[in-house]
């Protein structure tokens, strides 16, 4: 053996070959929520099928904070793709609500498309006599605490249909972690919860005391989801609760994959392509799923501009423009 010679051991070769493996693909960070969330599921869904179907590419999801955290760090590069209510979507891109106070602008936010209904649910007693949303006028309601998304979104809706607080009989401000087993003895005889699907409270909820679930919508509701893009009527598909047989009609806000224009539109374009062409498989990952279809994953729950290389993709798929 010369000086210039190497003595290459299989272990050697072996890191030589991962570095150089490593240094070739591209890696994209999809920021989710918490592991016991839903979000957490979509960004590992995703990852699932870039790192198996998409050469050149490999895909890890991060358990964040949520979706303020998952925007603010698609914004400043830290993260690839984010995942985020629509309606916070809709506060980064027109610098309302919240985000008003905050350091920096959204322009570079991208929509790449829309997952599950995150909807306002209407729990109710089996025997209360509660049907619709206008029938909780005068009863024992679960508003939600404030400060509580359940709450804002209970809010919206009191406005819309002319409530406050006074015509519940009546209102309680318990937390969600609270309003299932309240429900179930009887100290109150409904709770609202803006939440995806399947949820543990609600199971419980169905599970102890029969609980059911009533249908949201109407002339009211109507005007509100066509008033805020970031509301859009969603299923609770029939089955996936005890007590409630038939797929029930309601509203809510959607759970929406967003980037950064600074993301190369190729990369973009691979990304949405693995989930639009495997989406059958996609659906079965999770049961929020289920009801995924194409023309409501591109459009519902949308106020930032397209991604070029989503825009890409659909234009060759559906000739969207």
């Amino acid at each position: 053996m010369t000086p210039f010679q190497t003595p290459w051991t299989p272990l050697l070769l072996a890191l030589l070959l991962n570095s150089f493996t490593a240094a070739a693909e591209q890696q994209i960070i999809i920021g989710t929520g918490s592991t016991a969330g839903v979000y957490y599921h979509a960004g590992r869904g995703i990852c699932r099928l870039i790192n198996t179907k998409v050469e050149g590419l490999t895909c890890k999801a991060a358990p964040t904070p949520g979706s303020l955290h998952n925007l603010t760090n698609v914004r400043n590069g830290a993260l690839d793709i984010g995942i985020a209510q629509s309606d916070w979507q809709f506060h980064a891109v027109k610098g309302s609500g919240p985000v008003e106070f905050m350091d920096g602008s959204f322009d570079n936010l991208r929509a790449l498309f829309s997952l599950h209904g995150e909807p306002f649910t209407l729990v109710v007693g089996r025997d209360s006599g509660i049907r619709r949303l206008e029938d909780l006028k005068g009863r024992r309601v679960n508003i939600g605490n404030p400060g509580s998304g359940q709450r804002a979104t209970m809010e919206v809706v009191m406005r819309a249909l002319g409530w406050n607080k006074q015509d519940f009989l009546p209102a309680s401000e318990l937390n969600a972690a609270e309003q299932s087993l309240a429900l179930c003895l009887g100290r109150i005889e409904a709770m609202v919860y803006t939440v995806g699907h399947p949820n543990a409270s609600v199971s419980k909820a169905a599970g102890l005391c029969d609980a059911t679930i009533a249908a949201v919508d109407g002339p009211v509701i109507d005007k509100l989801v066509a008033d805020h893009p970031y509301y859009a009527y969603t299923i609770i598909p029939g089955g996936m609760y005890p007590g409630t047989a038939e797929a029930v009609r309601t509203f809510g806000v959607k759970a929406t994959v967003v980037s950064s224009a600074d993301v190369p539109a190729e990369t973009i374009y691979r990304i949405v392509a693995v989930v639009f062409d495997n989406l059958d498989q996609f659906r079965k990952l999770h049961p929020a799923w289920a009801t995924l279809t194409p023309q409501a994953m591109i459009h519902d729950g949308r106020t930032a501009p397209l991604h070029a290389g989503a825009q890409k993709y659909f234009r060759e798929k559906w000739g969207l423009k």
